[in-house]
């Protein structure tokens, strides 16, 4: 059993560490837009790449997400029925549905990863007057559904541990951070 729970410390600590480095993008983009409206309006000179950066700034952070969201309990759920579930019953339903969530991270990967190497060995650039390299947002799509498969898996692990013995296991960062 420690070797499963040194198993899903890394994949937790792998998307935390994305999730953080990520939380920048969005002071990023913030200031973008800042610099975007100031010029145009202030200035009356706005910029050509201003737009696209924010929409590949923010296409990254949302793909690559997925892994840090799963693993905080943030993405969108039916709670007024799966809130009514004990603790073995939502990791009943969980391990049910994790097909589903199987399901969508392997076409992700298929079709994203797919789209990912078309776009890499054309070195696909945007077609607008910037004309800047997408390839490497198009490898963000394989990355980012590989993460949020990994910790669908360390779920998956925790559910089924839950469901036999009936208590939810967690690391010692998400029982801090779930008693805050």
């Amino acid at each position: 059993m420690a070797i499963i729970n040194a198993i899903l410390g890394v994949i937790d600590k792998i998307n935390d560490w994305v999730g953080k480095i990520l939380s920048f993008g969005v002071l990023f983009m913030f200031a973008i837009v800042l610099i975007e409206v100031i010029r145009r309006y202030l200035f009356n000179s706005p910029t050509v790449w201003g737009n696209e950066l924010t929409q590949i700034v923010f296409g990254v952070y949302v793909i690559l997400c997925g892994g840090y969201i799963l693993r905080w309990g943030g993405h969108v759920n039916v709670d007024i029925l799966y809130g009514r579930f004990s603790t073995k019953g939502k990791a009943l339903v969980d391990i049910i549905t994790f097909f589903i969530f199987l399901l969508f991270c392997g076409m992700m990967l298929a079709y994203g990863g797919s789209l990912a190497w078309e776009s890499l060995t054309r070195f696909e650039h945007s077609q607008s007057a910037w004309n800047p390299p997408i390839y490497p947002v198009k490898l963000m799509i394989p990355t980012g559904a590989f993460l949020l498969l990994l910790q669908g898996i360390a779920k998956l692990m925790r559910d089924i541990v839950t469901l036999f013995t009936g208590e939810k296991i967690t690391t010692l960062e998400t029982a801090e951070r779930e008693s805050l």
